[in-house]
Order: structure tokens, then sequence, then C-alpha cells
């Protein structure tokens, strides 16, 4: 197990690999974004640590290797094997790698991360009483937004301060919402039962990116969902013998249909938004395309095309994961080259999937939001 100094000394000098391209390729004149402060709310793909200081999450996965293994050489409560597309983003403001919210003796300096694994837009109430499981680990928008306001006041002396703050802050609110809807999926309920969950899931982001930006922020991106129906424990759960399920990607047609769903009605609520804030800029984070665009890419890239669909961290089935045999677990073998893969263990993305996804992102985002 690697030192902290030498955990350290690894991402300085990916750092300084990584970050002058992203910032010459993405920002405007060649110019560097003038953020002081980035935050983000979020779940298990924005995680940098939050979920593993929580009582519940202390024996998950991302507390232990092989997650983390090849930036960081520890775990670090990430859901991958390194990097996450927020860390590519503080890299290419300039910025120090955030740090949990839940840390509570690391700095705070330039912003914080409230993402927690496995978090819901939406109170684990609104799931109870559809007979829905959440786990008691649960940490949604609404925890993440008391913490932002705890944060706040321990930082500022007053509420113009704290609006100063955030005038010069980069927020992403998300991604958030698809674990409201994996948490159904995988207990058995319909598709035509899930969709009636979107609203109330958009109506918990857009109040959210309200109450940022009554206390000052005015630059916010809102990303949303991925093409579940290209994930592998989506694939495993609902595999079928219809070739007429999938699309020529070979991803699940129907599951890829309800996340564009929830997208187009993210993307109508931040329409709606932009009217009522029209200072404020709001932007669409275009997870969906983003990850379809490197899965079709994917041989150019330097991926391996025979195992696009499948974990690098995993076992069993024809998408090399098992449920009851997950990554992390005793004697679950990582492939020999994680940069090869795209997925790191059936849900979740490796550093070098989630750094094509992040070039992508921060190539479109941020000449409009500089």
């Amino acid at each position: 197990m690697a030192s902290s100094s030498s955990t350290m000394v690894s991402v300085f000098l990916l750092f300084m690999i990584l970050s002058p391209s992203y910032i010459v390729s993405a920002a405007p004149d060649h110019r560097v974004c003038p953020f002081q402060y980035l935050y983000n709310f979020g779940d298990s793909i924005s995680d940098v640590g939050n979920l593993i200081r929580l009582p519940t999450g202390a024996r998950t996965s991302a507390a232990r290797l092989p997650y983390g293994e090849t930036t960081f050489h520890i775990p670090t409560g990430r859901s991958s094997n390194g990097l996450l597309m927020i860390d590519y983003v503080a890299m290419a403001l300039r910025l120090p790698l955030l740090n949990p919210y839940l840390n509570h003796n690391a700095p705070v300096d330039h912003g914080v991360n409230f993402a927690v694994a496995g978090s819901t837009a939406l109170d684990s109430s609104f799931f109870r009483a559809r007979n829905v499981h959440v786990p008691a680990s649960n940490s949604p928008l609404s925890t993440q937004l008391n913490w932002f306001r705890d944060h706040l006041n321990r930082v500022c002396h007053n509420p113009t301060e704290c609006a100063q703050r955030l005038e010069h802050s980069l927020v992403f609110m998300g991604e958030i919402g698809g674990n409201d809807y994996n948490n159904a999926f995988f207990h058995g309920k319909s598709m035509e039962e899930i969709r009636t969950y979107v609203p109330s899931v958009v109506q918990a982001i857009t109040n959210a990116v309200r109450e940022v930006i009554h206390a000052g922020a005015v630059r916010i991106v809102v990303p949303g969902n991925f093409p579940i129906g290209c994930i592998p424990i989506y694939l495993s759960k609902f595999q079928t013998s219809d070739p007429r399920a999938y699309d020529n990607m070979k991803c699940l047609s129907g599951l890829n249909g309800f996340a564009r769903y929830h997208n187009d009605y993210l993307q109508g609520a931040l329409d709606e938004l932009r009217r009522e804030f029209p200072n404020v800029i709001i932007l669409y984070g275009d997870y969906y395309n983003a990850f379809e665009s490197v899965l079709r890419r994917a041989p150019a890239l330097g991926f391996d095309a025979a195992n696009t669909m499948k974990a690098c961290c995993g076992v069993g089935g024809a998408y090399n994961f098992d449920t009851n045999r997950m990554c992390g677990s005793p004697g679950v073998p990582v492939c020999p080259n994680p940069a090869r893969r795209i997925h790191w263990d059936g849900i979740h993305l490796t550093q070098e999937a989630y750094m094509h996804m992040a070039q992508q992102l921060i190539a479109n985002i941020l000449p409009r939001i500089c």
C-alpha cells in the first residue's frame, strides 16, 4: 500500500500531464476559467470519499482495493480504479481535487464535494411509500443541501460573503437521479411505474438548483443520466434472447429510451429555470451522448473492441458481472490492463473511460461558462 505522500505525487504528476491539454482544448482563447471554487452534488459517479466515511458505508467495496489502484494506489472511496469526471473538471480549472465533505479535517479552500455513492434525488420516504428498498446509507439531495448550508455557515461570515464566494464558483448538480430509478428497476417495478417517478426526480433536482442560485451561484452544470441499457449490471439483469431488444451497439433499447425520457424531461425543466433566472448560466451536462461517443469510438480510443461491454473487475456471465461476486469481493479478478476497458466494476466506468467522457464535456461546457 502506497503512502499518502506517494499518492499525492502520483496525482500531481497526472495533473501536470493531463491538465494543460484539457485547458488548451476546452477554454476559449487558451485562457483558464476564472473559478476559485468548485462544488459538487451527486452519487457514485462523483463521490470522492463520503460514503466510506459513513458508518454503513465503511465496509463497502469502494473502501478497499482494487478500487483506486491505478492512480491513488489506495482506495479513496471513488467507485473506479482511479479518477472520476469531477476530478478531471477540477484539473481543467487548475483547482485541487475536491475533498469529500465528510472528511472534516481536509481543506475546503477551493470547494467541496457533497456527493455520496448510492444517493437519490428524492428522499427515502418516497421509495418506502412505494415498497422500494433504499439503502440505509442513502444521503439524498436534501441531506447534501443541508451539508451545503452548514459548509457556507462555516466558511462565510454572512450571506453577502457567501454570495461572493458562489459568484466565483462552478457548481455541478449531479449526476443524480439514476439511483432513484436503479432501486426501482432492480426491485421489479415496471417501466411504466418508474416513468411516473421522473417528474418528482426532476423537480427535486431543479429545486436544488434554485437553492444554490438563491445562495449566490451563477454558473451551474446539471448532468443527465447515462444510457443505462449499455451498463453491464442492466445488461445482465435484463438479458434476453430477443435480438430486437438490442440496438446496433448491443445496448438494451428500452432502457436507453427510459434514460432519454429522463434527460428530455430534465432539459425541459432547465429551460424553465433559465427563464426564471435569466442572469444565471445553467448548462446541461450530456453524459448520455458523451458515453455513447466513447462506446462508438472505443477501438480508436484504445479500448479492447472484444470487451467493450464487459466489466474489468468482475467474474461470470456474458458481461463479466455477477451480483453475488462483485468487484472487491475475495477472489474476484481484475483485468490485466484496465486502461483498455470502458467498464470498471459493471456499474461504474474505468478512469480511462471517465477521462474521455470528461474531455468531451469540458470542451463543450467551459467555452460557454467561462
